[in-house]
């Protein structure tokens, strides 16, 4: 007997029938399991799956394996090993703890993994064929032909839930929990609701993963690996009180919720998750729709993320003027400009000793402390740091209008450092040299390995005035090239400098 194929191709359906007679799982002449109970269950565009009676298995069940997998369906699939002739195999046979509604008949069934069993006899009954179907609607060709022009991931999570509503599924909610790469976010989260019709973004910092309100969220649990969430609201059953959110949406008027795991290409597990406000809840086939279409759903928002990460990474390790000119294409050896610019030299004293005599992570606060302190007064004058260099810090101040504007900021910020350094709990000295002059400001290096930099006399001049300030005392010191914007200076005369060929007419500044 041929069990008749089930039209699965104009939705998403599943189908579980129970096998007529003895139905036998062979791994070469091994018996894994033989039983009278068997069921196979059809489902769109996948090979039948014969699931048997746990009790059934003739081999002996070994440990629970690390990997989980989710089906809005079917439930969150834990997966078990086997050992068969003194041989464990992991992850050999799946089965669903506790299966959602739409399969409440695989409670206390198992399938084995592809390649397990290398024989399925299922006496005269026989199993049909697959049948391919194809996706296609209105849903589906949106995704194709208009969302990826979208300009924004706020824009395109909107859009997302109107041509879901149009396709007749019932969401009142959608968020998407995007990670990310950064060094103070942890990742952005999109969240539209259908009352306002509005899109919130959150940009979470990494304290998030202590925070109880995560901790205790399908966004969690979905991020960790543990598989998804599928809680039917309205019948008020445990699993709709599982997380505390669930609660307040069903306080809303939500009747179902899912959150499926959205992995990226790179294995990070992103989290979708939608709310339905339909007085049945969701319907097997747009939530399968839903499902099927999540891979491109995911390339779409993995776009976004990559430009954001793109321009987050180059701001982190180039600065924002600079991380955007690399963005902009300035990637070629030799791209760069020649720019008028005042440069400061700012230098961490004592740091030698420092690293001696403080412990490891003590040394390692006390610098990044000093960072903190610098970038933080270099970019609120309108400057960039270009780079650490070991305990000091090169930072440029470009004159987008005039060299006395470019100055002034430079010698703020400059004091501004050194005043906040002294203030510090345990207090830091620095030294400072400032110079201006004409910089080349651009790629050099080799051909597969660039460094975005200033390049000149000026960038050499601060360093060595920044040395000198250190040996001698003088927390800021200037060039006579450097423009000192009514500052009170002490004249150091004529200062020889190492690797500048004439002494440099140098000066003291005022620290405030």
């Amino acid at each position: 007997m041929t069990l008749p194929a089930r039209d699965l191709t104009t939705s998403y359906t599943i189908d579980i029938q129970p096998l007529d007679g003895t139905v036998t799982a062979w791994r070469g002449d091994a018996m894994l399991a033989q039983s009278d109970r068997a069921q196979v269950m059809f489902e769109t565009r996948l090979q039948p799956t014969v699931y048997f009676p746990v009790e059934d298995i003739c081999a002996e069940i070994t440990g629970v394996s690390d990997l989980q997998t989710f089906c809005p369906f079917k439930g969150t699939a834990t997966y078990r090993g086997l050992r068969i002739d003194g041989t464990d195999l992991d992850a050999a046979i799946w089965c669903y703890d506790s299966p959602l509604p739409e399969s409440r008949r695989l409670a206390g069934y198992a399938a084995f993994m592809p390649g397990i069993a290398s024989t399925l006899d299922t006496g005269d009954t026989l199993l049909p064929p697959p049948q391919d179907g194809h996706l296609s609607g209105a849903l589906v060709d949106w995704l194709l032909r208009e969302a990826p022009a979208i300009p924004t991931p706020e824009d395109l999570t909107r859009a997302l839930a109107h041509n879901m509503i149009a396709h007749g599924i019932a969401i009142s909610r959608i968020s998407i929990m995007i990670w990310s790469l950064h060094p103070m976010i942890a990742g952005r989260n999109f969240v539209w609701e259908k009352d306002g019709d509005s899109v919130n973004s959150y940009a979470p910092s990494y304290e998030i993963h202590d925070h109880p309100g995560f901790v205790n969220s399908p966004l969690r649990h979905v991020a960790a690996g543990l598989g998804g969430v599928r809680a039917r609201l309205a019948d008020g059953s445990a699993d709709s009180d599982s997380f505390p959110i669930l609660q307040d949406l069903r306080a809303k008027g939500a009747t179902d919720y899912v959150a499926m795991p959205m992995p990226f290409s790179d294995g990070r597990k992103n989290v979708l998750t939608l709310t339905c406000d339909h007085p049945d809840g969701f319907t097997t086939a747009n939530l399968g729709l839903v499902f099927e279409c999540s891979p491109l759903i995911s390339r779409l928002f993995e776009v976004f993320t990559l430009k954001d990460n793109a321009r987050s990474l180059l701001e982190t390790y180039l600065g924002r003027r600079t991380g955007a000119r690399v963005l902009g294409g300035e990637i070629r050896r030799g791209d760069g400009d020649e720019i008028d610019a005042a440069i400061m030299f700012c230098d961490l004293r004592g740091s030698t000793r420092l690293a001696e005599t403080m412990a490891r992570d003590d040394y390692l606060s006390l610098l990044n402390a000093f960072f903190e302190t610098a970038s933080t007064h270099v970019e609120e004058m309108g400057g960039e740091v270009l780079k650490f260099i070991g305990d000091a810090v090169l930072a440029v101040f470009p004159a987008d209008t005039t060299p006395d504007e470019a100055c002034d900021r430079a010698l703020q910020a400059a004091q501004r450092i050194v005043r906040a350094c002294h203030a510090e709990t345990r207090p830091m000295h620095c030294a400072a040299g400032l110079d201006f002059g004409r910089v080349t400001y651009g790629n050099v290096g080799s051909q597969g390995r660039l460094d975005f930099t200033v390049i000149g006399q000026a960038a050499n001049v601060a360093a060595r005035l920044g040395d000198y300030g250190k040996q001698n005392n003088h927390a800021i010191v200037t060039s006579d090239a450097f423009c000192r914007a009514g500052c009170t200076l002490l004249p150091l005369g004529p200062v020889p400098l190492h690797n500048v060929a004439e002494p440099v007419m140098a000066f003291a500044a005022a620290t405030g």
